[in-house]
C-alpha cells in the first residue's frame, strides 16, 4: 500500500508536468495544500458557475465548503440540492453535466501524461470529458504512476477499498468502479491540474 501513497520525487514530477503539457493539459506545481488552494482560487473567477464534484481532496483543503457557502460563486451543487430528484431528474442531469467550471480531483496521473478518474455513478465524468468549459483538478503527487496499467492497479488495490469504506460511512452503501474515464489529450487551456507536494485524498 505504501507505494500508492508516497509522494513522487521532483524529477518524476517534472517529467509528468512536461508530458501533461504535451498532451494539452495545463499543469501547475504547488509545494503544499495552502499554495494549491491559493492557485485554485486564482484560476476560478469570482461569480463563476461551478460544480464541485465529490472529492476528499477538496474537502481536506476547505475548498468544497467555500464554493457552496461563501456566496462568491454560482454553485451548481447548491442548485441540485434544492431540486427534486423524482420530478426534476432530467433537468438535474443536464445542469450537472455541463457547468461552466467542473472541479475535483483524479485518481491517477501517469508519467506519460494521462489521467484516470473512476466513478460509481458517473455523475462527474461528463463535465470532465467534454461538458464543462473549464476543469480544475487538485491532486497530491502520490497519485503519479508509471503508466495506465499501474493507474488501474492503484485504483483497484488502493483507491477503491478506501472509497468503499468512506461511502459506507457517508451513504450507508459501498462503492464500485462502474465507470472509468481516461483522458489522453485535450485542447488547452480547458483542463487545469494542480499537482501538490502533499498527500491529499486517495
Amino acid at each position: 500500500m505504501a507505494k500508492w501513497n508516497s509522494l513522487a520525487d521532483r524529477a518524476t514530477i517534472d517529467k509528468t508536468i512536461e508530458a501533461l503539457t504535451k498532451n494539452g493539459f495545463v499543469p501547475y506545481y504547488a509545494e503544499n495544500g495552502e499554495a494549491a488552494k491559493k492557485k485554485f482560487f486564482e484560476l476560478l473567477p469570482a461569480g463563476a458557475e461551478v460544480m464541485n464534484n465529490s472529492s476528499t481532496t477538496l474537502l481536506q483543503l476547505g475548498i468544497a465548503d467555500e464554493l457552496v457557502k461563501s456566496g462568491r460563486y454560482n454553485s451548481v451543487r447548491n442548485k441540485l440540492m434544492a431540486m427534486d430528484r423524482k420530478t426534476q431528474n432530467r433537468q438535474m442531469q443536464q445542469i450537472g453535466s455541463a457547468p461552466e467550471w467542473s472541479v475535483g480531483s483524479v485518481h491517477a496521473i501517469t508519467q506519460d501524461g494521462h489521467v484516470m478518474i473512476a466513478s460509481k455513478s458517473g455523475s462527474q465524468l461528463p463535465g470532465y470529458a467534454f461538458g464543462a468549459d473549464h476543469v480544475i483538478w487538485i491532486a497530491g503527487t502520490q497519485k503519479i504512476v508509471k503508466d495506465l496499467d499501474a493507474a488501474k492497479q492503484r485504483l483497484y488495490e488502493y483507491v477503491l477499498p478506501l472509497e468503499n469504506e468512506r461511502a459506507l460511512k457517508v451513504y450507508g452503501s459501498g462503492s464500485s468502479v462502474n465507470k472509468l474515464l481516461v483522458i489522453n489529450q485535450d485542447a488547452p487551456p480547458r483542463l487545469n491540474l494542480i499537482l501538490v507536494n502533499e498527500v491529499l485524498g486517495f
